[in-house]
């Protein structure tokens, strides 16, 4: 059986331009903030196709899975505007993200789920208009995903380690 440390994860969240140029960005950050998981890094951010490149193809193999056309849709998308990284800490912080995020599609998202209250938008409707999916946030797949993430959007000097009061009662 793991100790406790074993189970307190670190994963990357990045409210994309949609989300930013909505301004939703506080309501994403309030989902996360009230099931008790501490933000230790934050920063706006307008990354080059540099990073998105080393993020959605070395460490997420989008192309590889979904295509070059799926990744130039998506890089367009991305490079619209400003976006907000986020490096979340807490108990089984990876799966508990994505839980809160929905599936990638919008369109298939529950409602309670962030894509499944702010966002609609189907791949057959986003490859049909020849665009990325305006699906507000990424959420990194897996704890060696969100490990290789955090690694890319934040240096170790941008990462704090601190407690917070949630902490009695989440962890």
């Amino acid at each position: 059986m793991g100790k406790e440390k074993d189970f307190i994860q670190r994963t990357l969240v990045v409210c994309k331009p949609d989300a930013v140029q909505r301004g939703i960005v506080g309501e994403i950050l309030q989902r996360f903030e009230r099931v008790g998981l501490k933000i230790v890094g934050m920063k706006m951010v307008m990354p080059d196709e540099e990073l998105y490149e080393k993020h959605y193809e070395e460490i997420g193999k989008m192309i590889t899975r979904r295509g070059e056309q799926t990744f130039k849709y998506n890089l367009a998308y991305m490079m619209t505007g400003p976006v907000v990284a986020i490096c979340l800490e807490g108990v089984e912080a990876v799966p508990l993200v994505r839980k809160i995020v929905g599936p990638t599609e919008p369109k298939s998202a529950e409602m309670g789920t962030i894509r499944g209250d702010y966002s609609h938008m189907s791949f057959g409707y986003s490859d049909a208009k020849g665009t990325g999916v305006p699906n507000l946030v990424h959420a990194s797949g897996s704890v060696e995903e969100a490990k290789q993430e955090v690694a890319l959007w934040f240096g170790e000097n941008e990462l704090y380690d601190y407690s917070d009061l949630n902490e009695k009662y989440t962890r």
